[in-house]
């Protein structure tokens, strides 16, 4: 099922790492680590980090300054996922995403229930595009974390990977800003 295609040569990614945390700081923030550790060790580059509180309005201007910076192709949050009264991650983000997909939280889902089982469904994770720019958004928890980069976004952000990859497209997800211009 999965490919790489040893003739296509490795892209590193630029990604920004976004926790949502009332109660943590970078020293704690586990979560973060993880993605950051991860991005590294895949070979591409973290562009920015930060932690911030579980304030839509914050979560939204944070995600929409890296989401123009053009030294960051990928934004990915960590935290605020699920059904407590301060988790707002989703309905930060999903309103300004231009093209939802879906097909993330399918999936998201499917090994996460492999591993948690039913409790899976606690968990808010989407993901999107905004100004071009790839935003995930994954639940706060380290295992999260690790299933969501290693099951979905580590193949998806590697341009070798075959039949299809993220990176490839990246360049075209502004086609219909380019068009408008014309």
């Amino acid at each position: 099922m999965i490919r790489i295609d040893d003739t296509r040569p490795f892209i590193p990614v630029q990604i920004a790492v976004l926790t949502v945390s009332d109660t943590r700081s970078l020293a704690e923030d586990r979560s973060g680590q993880t993605l950051a550790d991860r991005i590294a060790e895949a070979g591409h580059l973290l562009a920015a980090r930060d932690i911030i509180t579980d304030d839509a309005g914050k979560i939204r201007d944070k995600v929409l300054g890296w989401s123009k910076d053009p030294g960051i192709d990928v934004v990915i949050t960590t935290g605020g996922t699920g059904f407590t009264g301060r988790d707002v991650t989703p309905e930060a983000l999903e309103p300004i995403f231009e093209k939802r997909m879906d097909g993330f939280s399918e999936v998201f889902h499917r090994i996460s229930y492999d591993k948690i089982g039913t409790s899976t469904v606690q968990s808010r994770a989407t993901g999107g595009v905004v100004n071009a720019t790839f935003v995930f958004v994954l639940p706060g928890s380290p295992g999260a974390c690790k299933d969501a980069w290693d099951g979905i976004l580590k193949p998806q952000l590697d341009y070798r990977h075959m039949p299809c990859n993220f990176v490839e497209i990246m360049p075209r997800l502004d086609e219909h800003l380019r068009r408008s211009k014309s």
